[in-house]
């Protein structure tokens, strides 16, 4: 675990749903001094763990901001990994919005029929969020928001309160004001660009976000999620951009 009262943010997923410039899909570690949970775990993240050097058995929560696969979709990869190979034993929480548990079983019986009625050999508690109702995982506390997202449940944006350090996470969407309480002030804001000026219904582009840069004030600001139309603009901008691996500390 990290020391003292640092965070450590591996970005093992930073690419949109469709693997533009060889990258994976939206998944990150965080690392606090107590425990380590992933925020996303879209259909790569297991891949991901593993060329990265990260135990899947270190995880304690998965914190889910949509259902869409991207975002989601590695989760039955996660749970038959931990009750074939990983072994594992410790409990597991997975936290998203309401319909997280109905939505992780339907893959589940999708992708390998019989497998959500396989019993563990370890515990897991499926925590549906509801948005603008702060949840406490231990010592961390997460808030929430409904974002302009449609994933079939509601999407969220998260802010997470870690000791005195603040992280905040936009997930998908295109932009309104009401993110602006969730997202400022940030000692990390990860924020989608999708885009580089283009408006992109449901999604958010760089020139909207930079336009929000002197209401959000970041201490630190990383974009993630983009389409190529995004990686081909990363030379010419002044923001940087997370990729694959990047790890980060606040």
């Amino acid at each position: 675990m990290t020391p003292n009262n640092e965070i450590k943010i591996t970005f093992l997923g930073t690419g949109d749903a469709f693997g533009h410039g060889g990258r994976l899909q939206p998944c990150f570690m965080v690392e606090t001094p107590l425990r380590r949970f992933l925020m996303d775990c879209g259909t790569t993240a297991t891949l991901a763990m593993h060329r990265f050097g990260i135990v899947p058995n270190d995880i304690e929560l998965i914190l889910i901001s949509h259902l869409h696969g991207d975002h989601f979709g590695g989760l039955p990869f996660f749970l038959l990994d931990a009750q074939l190979h990983s072994k594992r034993q410790v409990p597991l929480t997975i936290a998203g919005p309401e319909g997280t548990g109905e939505r992780l079983n339907a893959a589940m019986e999708i992708m390998f029929p019989g497998s959500s009625k396989i019993k563990q050999k370890f515990p897991t508690h499926i925590m549906e969020l509801k948005p603008e109702i702060p949840w406490c995982h231990h010592e961390i506390t997460v808030h929430s928001r409904a974002v302009i997202h449609p994933s079939g449940s509601p999407s969220l944006a998260f802010r997470l309160e870690i000791a005195d350090k603040v992280m905040a996470y936009t997930g998908d969407t295109q932009w309104f004001d009401g993110l602006i309480p969730l997202l400022k002030n940030a000692d990390l804001l990860i924020a989608e660009s999708y885009f580089y000026d283009k408006d992109i219904k449901y999604h958010l582009n760089y020139r909207t976000l930079m336009e929000q840069m002197p209401l959000l004030k970041p201490r630190k600001l990383l974009l993630t999620h983009m389409s190529q139309d995004m990686l081909d603009r990363l030379q010419k901008i002044d923001t940087k951009a997370a990729y694959d691996g990047l790890e980060v500390r606040i």
